[in-house]
């Protein structure tokens, strides 16, 4: 920063520091587990469905139903920014930078988080006594980008068909039952535009968000739409974006140390200000069965 600070000097026609557009810290914390982690590796188990078993004969032994026990391992990973203001150049300044830059650092590491959850949603779990063993995300969990619910397959960007089945996956894991669920979506503002072109999207016979109104959705058929541009792009095929639809309890955010700031002063870099910002997070996947992912073509 303190090359390029001639751009904040008296001389310019402004007298305040403009952020750029950003996306001003994460979208997506709010939307899956949050934990405390105070080790580099924890771990977060999981138990499983059991059945009961019907009575046929009288006396009998009493049946011992081994209960599903694992667990799913997250390991923290540090993320940081630092940035020097000089005395000199602070003096010739308008305004004192110094808030906007920690400011605008503090929504990187936010924006962090929303990659961290990302990658973990379909990202290989570790699970096992020791985390050794390694859990992939399933071929069963993805819509295919061609993807129709009847007539030839074509490739399309987000439609309805798509989110019927994705509601249909989780519905058929039992996510969705006893209306005690949390669905969210994450989706690029292509998936929003093409959902814009549906009717159902649209019309208040289907939503009761007007959508139309200013030009977003916010809850379709039991999703919370999230809008983020950071859904990973191209990776299957060019053009493709994945989006993700998943219960809240599917992923887990786990933090080691919240997102922290420090101002100092630099005695070696005479006495520059020092802007340092840190934080340190990861996640996982715990569950395979609640987390979706659907191709969607953007040229569509």
């Amino acid at each position: 920063m303190s090359f390029q600070v001639d751009t904040a000097l008296v001389q310019s026609y402004r007298s305040n520091i403009a952020l750029q557009f950003q996306q001003k810290g994460s979208r997506l914390r709010a939307y899956v587990r949050n934990e405390t982690q105070h080790a580099e590796f924890d771990f977060y188990d999981r138990i499983g469905s059991v059945e009961a078993v019907e009575v046929k004969n009288r006396h009998g032994d009493t049946p011992l139903i081994s209960t599903p026990h694992d667990r799913r391992r997250v390991a923290l990973r540090d993320f940081d920014w630092a940035d020097l203001i000089d005395n000199k150049d602070k003096i010739r300044m308008i305004a004192d930078p110094t808030s906007a830059y920690v400011q605008n650092a503090v929504w990187a590491l936010g924006r962090a988080q929303d990659y961290v959850i990302i990658e973990a949603a379909t990202a290989t779990a570790y699970t096992g006594k020791t985390g050794s063993t390694t859990v992939a995300f399933p071929a069963a969990n993805s819509v295919a980008v061609d993807y129709v619910e009847q007539g030839g397959a074509a490739n399309s960007n987000l439609t309805i068909g798509k989110l019927r089945r994705v509601r249909y996956l989780l519905d058929k894991a039992e996510v969705t039952t006893e209306g005690e669920y949390d669905l969210v979506a994450a989706v690029d503002p292509s998936q929003i535009q093409a959902l814009l072109r549906t009717t159902e999207a649209t019309s208040a016979d289907y939503n009761t968000i007007k959508a139309l109104v200013n030009g977003s959705i916010d809850t379709f058929m039991g999703f919370k739409f999230i809008k983020t541009n950071k859904l990973p792009f191209g990776v299957l095929a060019a053009n493709y974006r994945e989006p993700l639809f998943w219960e809240r309890e599917g992923l887990v955010l786990a933090t080691g140390a919240e997102i922290n700031v420090d101002v100092g002063v630099r005695r070696d870099k005479r006495n520059s200000v020092q802007l340092y910002v840190s934080g340190s997070f990861g996640a996982v996947r715990m569950w395979e069965e609640k987390v979706i992912r659907v191709y969607c073509d953007e040229t569509k």
